[in-house]
């Protein structure tokens, strides 16, 4: 094992003091290439790579000398500490850190981001990056070759978002882009960048939140979920319009749909949107479908209600899912087993379907046996109890209902 390991975070400012001396004594150094080339490695070390980090580790851990390893900004955010640290190679560290990368790139920016999600799409996450991205108005992604800024964009096409592009932070070539997603793709960039992917802010002078990483706190939302479908319908009365599911109902449907940030959900026939409200609400991107622009706009405007973003599209009939992005789990609320056969065409992992008889269940779980789901079923029934200083609608001819 090597005698001393020293992590040094660098920003591209001249080293600290207790950085320059670990590598000036230094008889292993590991990094990038530009950081090999730009830092005084001494000339006597070895010099090594990290595209291939595991392997690194390996090799520094059978070292028997003195080891630096080179990061970018904070090795222990998203960085090389993590991988190091593993109980296999048995590395004791000293990490010298710098300031991050993501915190530089929202300076330039002149934002806050206490309440921005920070997210990598290394490791083929591009499409659970981008997926943050769309649930979220301001979110930093760490990217890499492959998974760059004019990837992330194209996987966002049609959802309005800013850019800021931040190449080379802190060293000479530093450069700052700021540009509209749809333009992104049209530029060569270099790797790796740290992007700012930023929608509707709330205004700065907006209460500060509390806790890191989550979005500042809307004055009109409710604790909790599976609220009374009142909580979503708007202050207006059409009956003609689709029905929200019962808040019953929708707590199943949660549950089995297991919505979670990196998640790409749909609602099909979603009513007014309390499901795909809800969903996003735990941290998931959310397309709801429903027939009509005005159906979509009420949707819309209790996402807004709730301080979620919910994308929509309006549309009726299976075709409105072929221009969708590719979704982790659907909910079928209205549209019958055409519907359903429809969406598992997508493959999705998880499918709840919400059928309207013992008929169009027993056809909609036979749909998804043959495209290999393992299906369940159940019949849920329930009715309010308790005193109500206002009336509720009464029950079918010949039901009764007890307070209890």
């Amino acid at each position: 094992m090597a005698d001393r390991i020293t992590v040094i975070g660098w920003d591209g400012t001249p080293l600290t003091q207790a950085a320059a001396g670990a590598l000036a004594g230094a008889t292993l150094v590991a990094g990038a290439g530009y950081q090999l080339a730009a830092l005084p490695v001494p000339e006597r070390a070895e010099r090594i790579g990290l595209a291939d980090l595991r392997a690194a580790a390996r090799k520094i851990a059978d070292h028997r000398g003195t080891v630096v390893v080179v990061a970018e900004g904070d090795p222990g955010f998203f960085g090389v500490v993590r991988t190091l640290r593993r109980p296999e190679y048995g590395l004791e560290l000293e990490v010298l850190p710098a300031v991050s990368s993501v915190a530089t790139a929202f300076a330039r920016a002149g934002m806050a981001w206490e309440d921005a999600q920070v997210v990598s799409a290394h490791g083929g996450r591009l499409r659970r990056a981008a997926n943050v991205c769309r649930a979220h108005p301001k979110v930093a992604v760490l990217t890499t070759g492959g998974a760059g800024p004019s990837e992330l964009a194209l996987m966002l096409r049609g959802v309005p978002r800013t850019f800021v592009v931040c190449e080379a932070l802190g060293t000479p070539e530093e450069d700052v882009t700021v540009l509209t997603s749809e333009r992104v793709p049209d530029h060569d960039w270099r790797d790796p960048s740290v992007v700012l992917v930023i929608g509707n802010v709330p205004p700065a002078e907006a209460a500060s939140g509390w806790l890191a990483g989550k979005p500042l706190d809307h004055p009109g939302t409710q604790r909790g979920w599976a609220l009374p479908s009142r909580a979503y319908a708007g202050a207006d009365a059409d009956a003609r319009r689709p029905r929200a599911l019962p808040p019953h109902v929708r707590a199943l449907a949660l549950a089995r749909l297991a919505p979670a940030p990196g998640d790409l959900l749909w609602t099909v026939g979603a009513g007014d949107g309390a499901l795909a409200v809800e969903a996003a609400r735990f941290g998931a991107a959310v397309v709801a479908v429903e027939a009509e622009p005005a159906d979509c706009a009420r949707i819309s405007a209790n996402a807004r209600r709730c301080g979620v973003e919910v994308e929509t599209a309006a549309g009726s009939g299976p075709e409105v899912l072929g221009a969708l992005p590719e979704p982790d789990a659907v909910a079928v609320e209205h549209g019958g087993p055409a519907m359903v056969r429809a969406v598992t065409a997508r493959k999705p992992g998880r499918v709840v379907a919400v059928a309207r008889g013992l008929a169009e269940a027993t056809e909609t779980r036979r749909i998804l046996d043959a495209a290999g789901y393992r299906t369940d079923g159940l019949l849920l029934q329930s009715a309010p109890c308790g005193p109500s200083r206002t009336r509720a609608p009464g029950p079918p001819s010949g039901a009764a209902t007890t307070p209890c």
